[in-house]
C-alpha cells in the first residue's frame, strides 16, 4: 500500500476531532475568530520543536526556502485560515455532520485548482465524479423543511451552503498551496520539508490572526488562553493531522489526497450520532451518499 493512503486517513480522523473540539469552543467560549485561533496558537509551537529536533536527530539541514515557497506557503496560509473561520462558523447554521460534508466540495474545487496552478491533470472519472458531487451539494445546501420558506434560489444560496462552498474553495486554496511550497523546497527528505512547509505557514498564521484579534476583538486573546485544556487539544490534534496532510501532499497530487480525505464523512458521522446524538434528514441523507460516490469515482482516477 502507497504511504501517502495510511498517512491521509490518519490526516481526516486527526482533522475531524479537531474540528470537534473547535466546535465545542465555538458553542461554549469562544468567537469564530478565537476558535480559529486557538488551533495555530497552541500547534506552533509543536511543530517548531518537531522540525529543529527531527532535522537534529536525521542529520540534515534545515531547507533554504527561496521566494516562490513563500509565496505559496502565504497563499496557503491565508486561504486556510479563513477557510477554518468559515467551517467553525457554519456550524451556528447546520449540524456538525452535514457542516463537514458541505465543507467537503474542497475535493472537487482542488482537483480544478490544482491543473490551473500546478497543471496537474486528473483523469476522467473525475469529471464524473464533479456532476455527481454537485448533485449532492445541492440536496446539501437545502436548509432543513421549515427552517425558511423562500423561493428555490433563497434556499440554494443560503448562509450554510456560502459558508461550505466558500471553505471548500479555500482549503482547495490552501492544499494546493502547501504542495507547491513542499515541492519547490531544495533539500531534506519528505517528513523534513512537509513539517518546515507547517511549521512555516503555522507561524504566518499565529502572527497574522493573533494581530486581528488584538485589534478587533482583543478580548478574545486572554479567552483563548483561559481555554488551554480544550484548546491545547486543538493545538495538538491540528499539528498531528497537518502533518500527516502535509507529508501525503509531498507524496501525491493534491486532488487524490483530499478525494481520500474525504473518509472523514465516515468519522464525522460516527461522531455526530454517537457523541453529539444529532441526526441528519433523508434529504442530508442522500447527499452525503453522492458526494460519497463522487469520492470513489475520484479515487478510482488515481489507480
Amino acid at each position: 500500500m502507497p504511504v501517502w493512503i495510511p498517512v491521509t486517513i490518519f490526516a481526516a480522523f486527526m482533522q475531524n476531532l479537531r474540528f470537534l473540539l473547535q466546535r465545542h469552543l465555538k458553542v461554549t467560549t469562544l468567537s469564530t475568530g478565537g476558535a480559529t485561533w486557538a488551533r495555530f496558537l497552541y500547534s506552533a509551537p509543536l511543530v517548531a520543536g518537531l522540525v529543529a529536533v527531527y532535522a537534529s536527530v536525521s542529520g540534515q539541514d534545515l531547507p533554504g526556502p527561496a521566494a516562490r515557497f513563500w509565496l505559496f506557503v502565504v497563499s496557503g496560509a491565508m486561504a486556510q485560515m479563513l477557510a477554518t473561520m468559515c467551517v467553525v462558523a457554519l456550524f451556528a447554521h447546520r449540524n456538525f455532520a452535514v457542516g463537514i460534508t458541505l465543507k467537503k466540495t474542497e475535493v472537487i474545487l482542488t482537483a480544478l485548482l490544482g491543473l490551473v496552478i500546478l497543471g496537474e491533470a486528473v483523469s476522467p472519472p473525475v469529471v464524473a465524479a464533479i456532476g455527481v458531487g454537485f448533485i449532492g451539494v445541492l440536496l446539501l445546501s437545502d436548509p432543513p423543511k421549515g427552517e425558511i420558506a423562500l423561493p428555490w434560489r433563497a434556499r440554494l444560496f443560503n448562509v450554510a451552503s456560502g459558508y461550505g462552498l466558500a471553505s471548500g474553495l479555500l482549503f482547495g486554496i490552501s492544499a494546493v498551496g502547501y504542495r507547491g511550497a513542499s515541492l519547490s523546497l531544495p533539500e531534506g527528505d519528505v517528513f523534513l520539508r512537509a513539517a518546515f512547509t507547517l511549521a512555516a505557514a503555522t507561524a504566518v498564521q499565529t502572527v497574522t490572526l493573533g494581530l486581528w484579534l488584538a485589534w478587533r476583538e482583543r478580548g478574545q486573546i486572554a479567552k483563548v488562553l483561559a481555554s488551554w485544556r480544550v484548546s491545547g487539544l486543538v493545538g495538538l490534534t491540528s499539528m498531528l493531522g497537518s502533518l500527516g496532510w502535509f507529508t501525503a501532499f509531498t507524496l501525491q497530487t493534491a486532488a487524490y489526497v483530499k478525494a481520500l480525505g474525504q473518509i472523514e464523512l465516515v468519522f464525522t458521522f460516527l461522531f455526530s450520532v454517537f457523541w453529539l446524538k444529532e441526526r441528519s434528514s433523508p434529504k442530508e441523507i442522500w447527499g452525503i451518499a453522492l458526494i460519497v460516490a463522487s469520492i470513489g469515482l475520484i479515487f478510482l482516477g488515481s489507480l
